[in-house]
């Protein structure tokens, strides 16, 4: 059953691809330019950066100290302390990269792995700022808000799950590597700089997939405009937040765009799953934490916004 509805889907985005080639030519050079304006030159640099960093083992001096900082409030390990950062400062998906990296590299377990992906994988401060609240929402005051309500679940969850690993001594790699010494070569740059183009052509594919879905549905509007902005924001968080614009009522805007910002859509998985199946992390385990932080998410923030 499951294949045969996959096969119609298939046939039907082909048939959609024939019979609207200019919406389809259209919307791909969106998703493309998209990725090529914003992520390329954001994501490239840092990826690359961290692959360089993995490989060589000069991301332990990194480490080091900021997990000097971090030890005594958050029961994470220290190898775990580097993508916990990028992640929150970089957003998503360097995070579920990052963790992927060191899982691979038997840096770090794999149930530590798991839990991070879900802790690390948001969107960045950055986006929160410029995207949601200045452009879609209009209201860059009620940005620490927004940081609390987003960042608070996945930060408790991680709190918890961390310490039930620390407590069950999972925190060591799954396969010991022999101990060597940090060093950078051109090979280890070389293959940084490979596998940091590989990372964002995968994305930009994703990217330009989802732009041409995104366009088919909008081509056969259906339902309220509530109906469509949640579609629209399950498949794809920017442009589901853009459509909350349309709604009168802010504190359902507000309570949507949180919504959509946490879950981080379908193509947002579809990059996250992409990041993290070499190394045997859980994408169901991901897809179920998101959903339990988008109701959470909600949640803390309409009672705060209540209370303002």
């Amino acid at each position: 059953m499951r294949k045969t509805i996959s096969v119609i889907c298939v046939f039907v985005f082909i048939l959609f691809i024939l019979l609207f080639p200019e919406v389809t030519v259209h919307a791909a050079a969106d998703g493309l330019l998209l990725w090529y304006t914003s992520l390329l030159p954001t994501l490239l640099p840092l990826g690359i950066l961290s692959n360089i960093l993995i490989a060589s083992g000069y991301f332990h001096y990194i480490t080091k100290y900021l997990y000097a900082v971090i030890k005594p409030f958050y029961p994470i390990s220290r190898a775990g302390v580097f993508p916990l950062f990028a992640g929150l400062l970089f957003g998503f998906p360097l995070g579920s990269k990052i963790t992927a990296d060191l899982v691979s590299s038997h840096e770090m377990s794999k149930a530590e792995g798991n839990i991070l992906i879900c802790i690390c994988n948001n969107l960045s401060p950055v986006f929160l700022n410029g995207y949601v609240f200045c452009t879609c929402l209009k209201r860059p005051d009620l940005l620490p808000v927004g940081i609390v309500s987003l960042y608070l679940p996945p930060l408790f969850y991680g709190f918890f799950g961390l310490l039930r690993c620390k407590k069950g001594t999972v925190f060591s790699p799954d396969t010991k590597k022999p101990t060597s010494r940090s060093q950078l070569n051109f090979k280890i740059i070389d293959a940084g700089i490979l596998n940091g183009f590989e990372t964002l052509t995968k994305l930009g594919g994703y990217i330009m997939f989802f732009s041409i879905l995104t366009a088919f549905i909008r081509m056969f509007p259906f339902g309220s405009e509530l109906t469509q902005t949640l579609c629209a924001g399950i498949l794809e968080v920017t442009t589901g937040i853009h459509k909350t614009s349309a709604i009168r009522s802010f504190p359902l805007r507000f309570a949507l765009a949180l919504g959509f910002t946490s879950f981080g859509g379908i193509c947002g998985l579809a990059q996250t799953s992409s990041m993290i199946k070499d190394a045997g992390l859980s994408t169901m385990h991901y897809l179920r934490m998101k959903m339990v932080f988008a109701i959470s998410s909600v949640c803390i923030g309409m009672l705060l916004l209540s209370g303002m």
